[in-house]
């Protein structure tokens, strides 16, 4: 990689150190130590993968389009598209220091600071969902049509490529998800994994200095992005995660639902938000559907991450949650 990453860029590097990120399932992420600075490299995983999955060539060029607007994301630095290099296409970024928060209640912050966290991320998806995809590039990012409609089919073919067992949950949403899908009245990029784990914050302020990790990032509507970050309110908190159902949020600091969706509609102009529990059912299915394509890559002995057979565990009972939020619906 050292000498391919000297004649990409037009000068020499020494490579000092690679290290792995821990978290994460997905595309493997590195730190790479060079005598130059410190860079990120993402890769596709290791053994056979799902068709249209782990394309880290449409990451590289997202970034790459969003890094000149006000949507904070690294600087992509260069692009390998074939696999003689490391054994696998991949691409490196600048290196983005700062914080990472796992726990969504914010244990080490205060209130003023969880407040300030939370109304952040919501300007920083507001932002987001304001970039014209065709002023920066990506106005062909995305297939045409209703974006639940295109996703539900693409969830259901990748559970099927992936499955190992039958489960009556997942077989009920496939059924009931595609019959009542909400209309689309919005385009916008959507990132398609916004979560506060997923954002690099200052060290010493609120302010998000990137957003990261957009495998599933498309064109689409802006409600998937909304509902897949309000679904962590509707959620139980845990020891880990960014969920907060059950918390104080008043005396924690942290804006409840109502007040992060009137946030939301100032910013975008809209006047409301339809209600959100197909969305939520519709998030968790799709959950349902990487997490099965992370069980399989275990069993194939091909998994990212080493807690990959542990996170297989959580499909049953993500889709039992599926299924009580599509009943309470309103379709």
């Amino acid at each position: 990689m050292q000498a391919w990453l000297g004649e990409t860029l037009g000068r020499s590097f020494e490579v000092t150190a690679i290290g792995k990120f821990t978290g994460g399932q997905s595309n493997p992420t590195y730190r790479v130590d060079t005598d130059d600075g410190p860079m990120v490299l993402r890769r596709k995983p290791f053994g056979n993968l799902l068709p249209s999955a782990h394309a880290i060539e449409r990451e590289y060029r997202l970034i790459g389009a969003l890094h000149p607007t006000p949507v904070p994301v690294a600087k992509p630095i260069a692009l390998c598209e074939h696999s003689d290099v490391i054994g696998a296409p991949f691409y490196l970024m600048e290196m983005v220091e700062g914080r990472t928060f796992w726990n969504g209640a914010l244990p080490d912050c205060d209130g003023t600071e969880r407040r300030a966290i939370y109304r952040g991320m919501i300007e920083t998806l507001a932002s987001l969902h304001a970039v014209d995809p065709h002023d920066v590039g990506l106005g062909d990012y995305g297939a045409p049509g209703n974006y639940f409609a295109r996703q539900v089919g693409r969830w259901t073919k990748q559970y099927r490529a992936s499955q190992t067992e039958e489960i009556p949950e997942v077989e009920r949403l496939i059924e009931w998800l595609p019959a009542t899908v909400p209309a689309q009245e919005r385009v916008s990029i959507i990132h398609g994994d916004f979560r506060i784990d997923n954002m690099i914050h200052a060290p010493d302020r609120p302010a998000i200095r990137a957003i990261i990790d957009w495998e599933l990032s498309t064109l689409g509507d802006p409600l998937a992005d909304f509902a897949y970050l309000a679904m962590n309110w509707a959620m139980p908190h845990g020891e880990r995660g960014a969920q907060l159902g059950g918390l104080d949020l008043r005396r924690l600091g942290i804006p409840t639902l109502e007040e992060v969706t009137a946030q939301y509609c100032s910013l975008t102009g809209r006047t409301s938000i339809p209600d959100l529990n197909w969305y939520f059912a519709y998030n968790l299915f799709r959950l349902v559907g990487i997490i099965q394509g992370i069980r399989k890559r275990a069993l194939d002995g091909n998994a990212s991450n080493a807690n990959a057979v542990a996170t297989g565990s959580r499909i049953v009972p993500l889709a039992k949650e599926a299924c009580a939020f599509a009943e309470r619906a309103k379709v």
